[in-house]
């Protein structure tokens, strides 16, 4: 690893971010990225210096496009500032996922609304049927 790579996997591993478990130079398809987090499908990506060739460059983004096909985000940091700014490279990560738990809640809601409107608000008519005929039975 690059000394960038071990300053942010300092910390993001063993949970450290939020309890979420990274692995480092995890095999996606034909490819590895830097760190990925299988409950977020989430790839970070640590850039130096020699993401900056124009072949490379074109080449990452078409890795990545073809990661993000298979439902994989990506965060894309610059070596530099991981150096030199852990903390705010920390913090972005926890932004995004924050914002990755905000949207699954609404999902999460959407999807019990959806199943509440079919769920009817009265047992049905055999519960009924057996609770009626036990009030019938103790009037007797």
């Amino acid at each position: 690893m690059t000394f960038s790579e071990v300053e942010l996997w300092n910390e993001i591993k063993n949970g450290k971010l939020m309890g979420y478990d990274f692995d480092r130079q995890i095999p996606i398809g034909n490819f590895i990225v830097d760190f990925y987090c299988k409950d977020l499908k989430l790839a970070i990506e640590n850039d130096g210096i020699t993401h900056e060739d124009e072949k490379t460059f074109l080449n990452d983004k078409i890795r990545q496009e073809e990661l993000e096909t298979m439902g994989v985000a990506f965060l894309r940091f610059d070596a530099l500032l991981v150096i030199n700014k852990v903390e705010a490279v920390v913090r972005e990560i926890r932004n995004w996922i924050e914002r990755f738990e905000s949207k699954h809640e609404q999902v999460h809601l959407l999807f019990e609304k959806e199943q509440n409107k079919y769920t009817h608000p009265f047992p049905s008519r055999e519960g009924m049927h057996s609770h009626s005929t036990s009030l019938f039975e103790e009037a007797l």
